[in-house]
């Protein structure tokens, strides 16, 4: 017999996976990727590895859900919203760099962890993969959209524009503005400023006469 969403079973395993997941990302930021392992998450949750094969068959497949429940719990689609919804390329691009200066040091720990072992973990550089694909899609868009609505700066292409929008999210960016004592709203005033700066085109520029 299938089961009412509002069973307390099905209530009872999603906050079990909830907890599976909650104990990993804590163990990533802790100790790093190395030390993450099915027994480690079993301890660091407070139940048995049992129960965390319930839910993950694999290392594989918890690092794979391991990157959906962090966007769900940091809010990334919230986060992006203003982004997909800006009404001109130039202030999505402002909301992106809005997005980076709120979003991106929730999750330096995590990426630090990645980074480290990614040559020699495979769940690791899969992770890696999942999480610039993501990125390089979004810069992406920006800049076809400064290219199809007329922004676009010289001597930008989609693609050069693309791949640096991608560079300026790195972690050490923010790692250095944030240790020199820079809060996220002045980092998101520079951002935007460095962006519009780089990559837009004037809307009226100044013929030359």
């Amino acid at each position: 017999m299938t089961r009412a969403i509002g069973d307390p079973q099905n209530a009872r395993s999603r906050r079990t996976r909830d907890a599976v997941l909650a104990a990993a990302r804590n163990i990533l930021e802790s100790d790093g990727f190395e030390a993450l392992t099915m027994a480690s998450v079993a301890a660091r949750a407070g139940i048995s590895r049992q129960a965390v094969y319930l839910h993950f068959r694999s290392r594989t497949e918890l690092v794979t859900a391991l990157y959906r429940y962090m966007g769900t719990r940091e809010g990334l689609d919230e986060s992006l919203s203003p982004v997909r919804n800006a009404p001109d390329a130039v202030t999505a691009l402002r909301e992106w760099a809005r997005h980076l200066a709120v979003f991106h040091p929730r999750l330096m720990a995590i990426d630090r962890a990645i980074d480290r072992v990614r040559h020699s973990d495979a769940d690791a550089a899969r992770y890696r993969e999942t999480i610039d694909a993501g990125q390089l899609a979004g810069c992406r868009a920006l800049a076809q959209r400064l290219a199809d609505e007329g922004r676009m700066a010289d001597p930008w292409t989609v693609d050069t524009a693309t791949d640096m929008l991608w560079a300026l999210i790195a972690t050490d960016l923010f790692e250095r503005l944030l240790a020199r004592g820079w809060s996220t709203a002045v980092i998101t005033q520079h951002l935007q400023a460095m962006f519009e700066g780089t990559f837009v085109r004037p809307e009226n520029p100044v013929q030359d006469r």
